[in-house]
């Protein structure tokens, strides 16, 4: 068996892994990258950048019905739902062919194939051409996730979708149920639902997009209501009948009762799980709980040289994420010193219909860790950008730290608030309180004024409202 050494090998190439091996790269180290798949990972070849493409030809589709508001003409407004899937197939072919690009860029060794771990510093790869073995002092692990099926419930590509079947739809559902309400279930129901289907979202919580503060969720979910969705939440599916070739029989049961609905198309959402089986962890002596595997602040298992990024090392599961601990795991392999990263300033994003974003600590959660509070809201119908652009519908909500002036937390729902929710995220890396947040200048007329507005609503000085 041919052996091949390196500095540092990665396994997968998602966002997490693709960034470590460049930054490793970076730093003068010789790296090796070895994928199963595709390089750019779930996230980019079936994740985070296909379903943006089909949320943007949604987002088209809407704009287009609403041509007369704007003095415009638009006439027979339809859609071809495989046109559709073919634009998002090639932004995401088009991003994955840039990965390999990058990768020769940075004389990173691609190794296409199955990964195995049969000792510390080893890695034995196989693939169509038999088994290699490549062995490095440092190695990380970035083979993400995929969707958790529950028993009863799992997906069979006709009937019963995955995150993976809703982005190459075999047809365009007529009456579909989305379980789980979480951003990749709120967001193929946008999709789907803004298209015509005539969705239902069920939630096993209280609420539907349970991790946002409750105010945003529930400004959310009166917006979808009013776009015709059906929301159900503290309803559990606990079965699901399926009639090849007709439909689906849902079981819901809520306040203890059950009843049935009908359907032709489920898509389940219900969270992820961590790819941890068949690469021999548990011998090397790796810690894995709830299928994920358990690390410390800098991504080190507790095996000397093995360290975990990602999906895989646990929440939040966010891209950015993964290419941050890439990042940091490169840096300290290469003997620099980075920071851990705080999950508490990493931002989350929907891009539902309205989008919804957020950082740091939701009202209830800063309520709970002991904070007095201040809390500042700004809503979109008070803002000329937003009345311009025909997006009257939203809010901005920030939480203080009524004591220190410490920007605790930053919670959207509107139109772009998925690129405004950055403004927030840096004021929280550079431990920004309120005074420096009242004293920048925003500029107008933009939607990012009213990010200005809610921190000064914190302390009675909005102007606009």
């Amino acid at each position: 068996m041919a052996t091949r050494t390196f500095d540092v090998i990665v396994i997968g190439a998602g966002p997490g892994g693709y960034v470590a091996a460049i930054r490793a790269a970076q730093l003068g180290k010789s790296v090796a990258i070895v994928e199963r798949e595709h390089l750019g990972g779930i996230c980019l070849n079936w994740g985070c950048i296909p379903t943006k493409a089909l949320l943007r030809s949604a987002e088209v589709f809407h704009l287009m019905h609403r041509a007369k508001e704007f003095g415009l003409k638009a006439e027979g407004i339809g859609f071809d739902l495989n046109a559709v899937v073919a634009r998002s197939r090639g932004v995401a072919r088009q991003l994955s062919g840039g990965i390999g690009h990058l990768m020769k860029k940075n004389k990173v060794t691609v190794v296409m194939g199955q990964a195995t771990l049969p000792a510390a510093g080893r890695v034995a790869v196989t693939s169509d051409k038999g088994v290699e073995e490549l062995t490095a002092p440092a190695i990380v692990l970035a083979t993400g996730a995929r969707a958790r099926e529950l028993p009863g419930l799992e997906a069979d590509g006709d009937l019963v979708w995955t995150y993976r079947h809703a982005l190459q739809p075999p047809r365009m559902p007529k009456k579909l149920l989305v379980i789980g309400s979480g951003a990749i279930g709120i967001e193929f129901a946008s999709f789907f639902n803004t298209l015509g289907a005539q969705t239902t979202v069920c939630e096993v919580m209280d609420r539907i997009l349970p991790v946002e503060d409750a105010e945003i969720g529930a400004f959310a979910r009166k917006q979808f209501v009013k776009q015709g969705m059906t929301i159900l939440e503290k309803t559990t599916v606990k079965r699901l009948d399926r009639r090849p070739g007709q439909g689906v029989t849902a079981h819901l049961e809520s306040d203890g009762k059950t009843r049935t609905a009908e359907f032709d198309t489920v898509i389940s959402a219900v969270g992820i799980v961590g790819n941890v089986e068949g690469l021999g962890l548990e011998a090397l002596g790796v810690r894995i709980d709830r299928t994920h595997v358990v690390t410390d602040d800098y991504c080190r298992t507790g095996v000397p040289g093995l360290y975990a990024i990602g999906d895989i090392a646990g929440a939040p599961w966010l891209a950015h994420k993964a290419s941050h601990e890439g990042v940091m795991v490169a840096e300290l392999i290469a003997g620099l010193h980075p920071h851990p990263i705080k999950p508490n300033s990493i931002a989350g994003c929907t891009y539902c219909h309205p989008q919804v974003a957020s950082v740091g600590l939701t009202e209830d959660k800063a309520k709970a860790a002991g904070h007095q509070v201040r809390v500042g809201r700004f809503p979109f119908i008070g803002n000329g950008k937003a009345i311009a652009l025909g997006e009257p519908e939203g809010m901005i909500k920030t939480v203080f730290d009524a004591t220190t002036g410490e920007l605790l937390g930053a919670h959207m729902v509107g139109a772009e608030v998925t690129e405004l929710i950055q403004g927030y995220v840096v004021g929280r890396s550079l431990e920004t309180t309120e005074a420096e947040l009242m004293e920048t200048v925003f500029p107008h007329p933009t939607l990012s004024e009213m990010m200005h507005e809610a921190v000064l609503d914190a302390w009675g000085r909005a102007v606009h409202i």
